[in-house]
């Protein structure tokens, strides 16, 4: 019997430890870990480091790119027409790709992540910069009392399927890191106020991009990572699709990509006549071949900041919001520390982006904040690893997207209203006229 007892204790014991072993793994940058199931780690420096990266990845692609915005329409823009980069332009302070999406991270910051999709709205409704095509849309239709969902709806708003919360979405994966759950829900609340569909992908697709970013190099798997918070039977996801297999097959020509971009995605009718997106003719601002050539920058780019922003101003349309996405998600890789000096040495901490609270440093605070308060909504935790520095633990999330929707045969209106005591929060500024 005593026998028996002992070797029963000893199976007890193999068992046990194994299952320790299992639960409890190293890694240098969480140390020991048990029964958290499969995470990521990251240190709170690294991550402050790669998020400041990614919004001066913005601002130097936004900045470079500016002066050649919708000059060149279904043409690659020539070599000899692209802008020098001088290390001033990293300060755009006054560019809607980039303050637009600070009402977003000021809604959160005053509301939190639980903030009503009425109260987002409210906050964008008193916007006080000028604005184009669906976010002038959406946010006239929120001052006429359309709440969102359906101030973003195409029975209300004709460009919903247009690039505007995707050059806006960074904020999302850059709050985000390894979360591309969060990415896609911020996009639900946020995306909503102006786009549908093809329109909010983008969104969410650049959101999962920067997600990943702060734990991946590959381009290749960046991409993929954002294509899996959207939905596979999407166009949007049809176009990145191809993409990828066009650079599997050119990948030292982007001009021929380029080419069987503009092909497919800008002369064919047969998808631009479905597109909630306007106006047609030479000028695309639709969703997926911008977001088409913020892929390519990536791609092609091989991971060089000049060659990405470069690549993805040259393929022209949005050049400069789409190297401002692109360039973002690439410096996000690399980190501050690491980046070009030209990128950072005349940044000015002081500058105020245009119609928000924020400067540079305080852009990075909130960012600091904001990031804690989502990696425990989603389950993770701080920590110290090995050298005890402290770190992140986050739970490897499986992306999961919103359902299929085209806003050619768009679904019914959610028939939401403002009520009259909401009504009564907006204040429309003066100078958000767009006369």
């Amino acid at each position: 019997m005593a026998k028996d007892l002992v070797v029963m204790l000893v199976a007890i014991a193999v068992v046990l430890s194994v299952a320790f072993i299992i639960g409890c793994q190293y890694d240098e940058q969480c140390g020991f870990r048990l029964g958290l199931g499969e995470v990521r780690c990251i240190t709170v420096e690294d991550y402050v480091d790669k998020m400041k990266a990614g919004w001066v990845g913005q601002m130097a692609g936004v900045g470079w790119g500016g002066p050649t915005e919708f000059k060149f329409k279904g043409q690659i823009i020539p070599e000899d027409r692209m802008p020098q980069w001088e290390p001033e332009l990293i300060n755009q302070f006054r560019q809607d790709d980039i303050y637009v999406e600070m009402t977003f991270l000021r809604t959160l910051e005053l509301h939190g992540f639980d903030c009503s999709i009425h109260q987002a709205g409210i906050d964008f409704a008193n916007s006080g910069y000028r604005l184009w095509h669906a976010n002038r849309n959406g946010r006239d239709n929120l001052r006429k009392g359309i709440a969102p969902p359906d101030s973003g709806h195409p029975e209300f708003n004709k460009h919903a399927d247009d690039i505007d919360y995707q050059i806006e979405a960074d904020y999302a994966g850059l709050i985000a890191p390894g979360l591309p759950n969060v990415a896609i829900k911020l996009g639900e609340k946020f995306g909503r106020l102006m786009n549908y569909g093809d329109g909010l992908y983008g969104g969410q697709f650049v959101g999962g991009m920067y997600a990943e970013a702060f734990f991946e190099y590959d381009m290749i798997k960046i991409v993929e990572a954002g294509l899996k918070c959207i939905p596979k039977d999407s166009q949007y996801a049809e176009c990145i699709r191809d993409v990828l297999a066009w650079y599997r097959q050119n990948p030292d020509d982007w001009e021929k990509t380029w080419q069987l971009i503009n092909d497919k995605y800008h002369l064919n009718t047969a998808y631009r006549r479905f597109s909630c997106s306007g106006p047609k003719g030479e000028f695309n601002i639709d969703a997926k071949i911008n977001g088409a050539y913020i892929v390519m920058g990536l791609l092609y780019g091989k991971g060089d900041p000049d060659k990405t922003i470069i690549i993805s101003t040259r393929c022209g349309q949005d050049s400069d919001c789409n190297p401002s996405n692109s360039g973002g998600i690439l410096f996000t890789t690399i980190g501050f520390k690491n980046l070009p000096d030209k990128f950072k040495s005349a940044l000015n901490p002081e500058g105020k982006f245009s119609h928000t609270p924020y400067n540079f440093p305080t852009l990075v605070e909130v960012s600091k904040k904001l990031v804690r308060q989502a990696v425990k909504r989603a389950g993770g935790q701080m920590g110290k690893n090995a050298k005890g520095e402290e770190v992140f633990i986050i739970p490897v999330q499986k992306p999961k997207p919103t359902k299929l929707e085209q806003c050619w045969e768009a679904g019914p209106i959610a028939n939401s209203r403002f009520t009259e005591e909401e009504m009564a929060q907006i204040k429309v500024p003066e100078e958000s006229s767009n006369n």
